[in-house]
Order: C-alpha cells, then sequence, then structure tokens
C-alpha cells in the first residue's frame, strides 16, 4: 500500500551525487547530477525554482491556477470561482533553466499539470499539448490523466529504476539519471568493488556505432522508427534529435564522428556556445569534404537552424543537418 501523499512529499531524496560510482569516477560524478538528465525530475527538497517564485498565478479556461509554497510544501491549487483543489508538487518534470511540468497522483492515477512554468516566459502557462482541452471539472482542469503506460514512460525517461515490470515504481524511483539507468549492471559493479568481489563491467557505450547510440539515446529521446510509425510530423519533432539527426545526408551509422557523444558530454551540461561545435563539424568537413564558402566558424548557426516547438515557449536546435535557405519549409 501506498504511503499518503504528505509524506511522499517530505520524503528524504537519494540525489545522484551520492552514487558510489563517484568513488572511481570522481570527474564524471562532481557534473552529472547537475546537468538536464541529472535533473530530469526534482523532488519537494531539490525544487529551486519554485522556492525562489513565492507564487505563480494564471488564468485559463475558466480556471485560476496558483502555485506557492504553504508550511514549507509547494502546493498546485486550481479553482473555478466556488470551489477549489490543492495538491503538493511532489515531482517537478524538467530542468527549471527551460520550464517544468508538474506530476500529481489522485486516487491512485497520475496527471500531468494543466499549467506548466516557462522560463522564457518566467511565468506559466498551459502545458504543451493540453492547449486544445476544454476541462469541464475541477479535476480535469487540475491535469491530464495518463495512462500508466504514458506514466511509465515519463518516469522511465526521467527517473532510475522507477519502472518494474512496466509499471511506476515509487518506492525503487530514484530522481534523475544516475548512473545504472544508461549503464546496466553499474550498481552491482560499484558493490562487488567494495566487497572484494568480481562483477562484469558495465556496459560503456563509447563503444556503440552512431546508429546503435541513436536507438540507445532514442529511447527516450524518439528513435527514427518511433517518429516515423507515429507519425510526427511539422515542428513538433524537432526536440527528437535522434529522429532529425538520422535524416541528415551526413548521418553514417558506421561513423563514429556522428554519434551522439561525438558532440554532447552526458556526463556534463549541455554547451550553449554555437563556436564550441566548430571542430566537431571539421572533423568531417575540414578534411574531406569542401569547407563552408559562406563562414568559417558558427557552423551550427547555420547548419543546424534553431526552432521553436509549437506551443512551448521553447527553442529547439534541429539535428537535421542541412543547407538552410530563407523562406525553407520544415522538412520532415
Amino acid at each position: 500500500m501506498r504511503a499518503s501523499l504528505l509524506a511522499l512529499a517530505l520524503a528524504p531524496v537519494l540525489l545522484a551525487q551520492d552514487h558510489p560510482c563517484g568513488g572511481c569516477h570522481e570527474k564524471e560524478s562532481a557534473t552529472q547530477p547537475h546537468t538536464s538528465m541529472g535533473m530530469a525530475i526534482q523532488t519537494p527538497g531539490q525544487q529551486l525554482v519554485l522556492k525562489k517564485h513565492p507564487k505563480w498565478e494564471l488564468d485559463a479556461n475558466g480556471y485560476h491556477y496558483t502555485v506557492e509554497a504553504k508550511d514549507g510544501i509547494n502546493m498546485y491549487t486550481v479553482s473555478d470561482g466556488t470551489n477549489s483543489m490543492t495538491l503538493p508538487i511532489r515531482y517537478a518534470f524538467g530542468v527549471g533553466g527551460a520550464g517544468q511540468t508538474f506530476v500529481f497522483e489522485y486516487e491512485g492515477r497520475f496527471y500531468e499539470s494543466m499549467a506548466s512554468y516557462y522560463a522564457t516566459l518566467d511565468r506559466l502557462a498551459i502545458t504543451v499539448g493540453s492547449e486544445k482541452l476544454r476541462p469541464k471539472t475541477l479535476v480535469e482542469a487540475m491535469g491530464r490523466l495518463e495512462s500508466d503506460d504514458e506514466a511509465a514512460r515519463c518516469f522511465n525517461c526521467h527517473s532510475t529504476t522507477g519502472v518494474k515490470e512496466g509499471m511506476v515504481n515509487l518506492e525503487t524511483m530514484r530522481p534523475g539519471l544516475q548512473c545504472e539507468r544508461c549503464h546496466p549492471g553499474a550498481n552491482a559493479h560499484s558493490v562487488a568493488l567494495k566487497t572484494g568481489k568480481e562483477a562484469p563491467m558495465p556496459e560503456h557505450l563509447g563503444g556503440l556505432s552512431a546508429e546503435d547510440m541513436a536507438e540507445n539515446c532514442g529511447s527516450c529521446h524518439r528513435t527514427w522508427e518511433t517518429v516515423v510509425r507515429m507519425r510526427t510530423w511539422g515542428e513538433i519533432n524537432v526536440r527528437f534529435q535522434p529522429y532529425r539527426l538520422a535524416n541528415s545526408k551526413c548521418f553514417l551509422g558506421n561513423d563514429a564522428r556522428m554519434k551522439c557523444t561525438a558532440c554532447h558530454d552526458p556526463h556534463s551540461d549541455l554547451l550553449r556556445d554555437d563556436a564550441s561545435y566548430d571542430s566537431k563539424c571539421q572533423s568531417c568537413h575540414g578534411k574531406t569534404q569542401k569547407t563552408c564558402t559562406v563562414a568559417e566558424k558558427n557552423c551550427v548557426s547555420c547548419h543546424m537552424p534553431k526552432v521553436e516547438l509549437p506551443g512551448s515557449y521553447s527553442v529547439f536546435t534541429d539535428h537535421q543537418i542541412r543547407i538552410v535557405r530563407a523562406g525553407d519549409r520544415y522538412p520532415n
């Protein structure tokens, strides 16, 4: 039987930096917990953005939303002017620097909040994907009911050991992506080292081909096959980087220079400076291909354009590498 909502909201959190892998992998353990993946879910003690904003309010679809701290707990309230519902914010999905959506448990089911925080607005707005919903009850106004499968997918990609036998398991869930999430067997390996026993080495993702790594990262960021099967067309798929990258003419599944980790270190936060990626582009185009006739630096600023995700107030870098011309339609 699950503990009460309040008890879970106040429960101590096992942070990623407490992971025993830090004994050998000091550099990675010092930075990874503070990355977007390491903080993919923030529980009450970690919700720094909410602590900095004592109160948010939003009026939408005839309802009034309030997010505020009460007695040290972040609370989410929706009111129709006569009646209201208030629930503690147990989980904030996403990083505060970009935006956060809240997840509640109500009557044994998970709900995605109707109102989310967007950093570009520095306020609440309707959660992306829920713009067309017109709630008729307080429960519907509170948030969108998630199916068991959808909830499992959300927790699987935002937490570690948060899913067991296809269902969300809050007792084993650790917020954020810790070592074990991407390196199965890491925990057993660490325990074995401490007890003087032998254990198989966790999988080293650096040995994957570009195609296999795209499949691996795509388990959360969406693979090419998943996007095509779901027919997710238009700018909405700009956030599915493995799909976009695989559409690039220069993507070769056996070329290590096209692997996700060739440009991104998953143990460090994302580099935002366009020039920092020039050496990656030139590892191919500076040697085997004719260099660009337009510029010699900031390659991604032109060849990987920024695209706003509809309804999200957020801009993503399009990973479909190409020559972009004025007036071109978004390529699927």
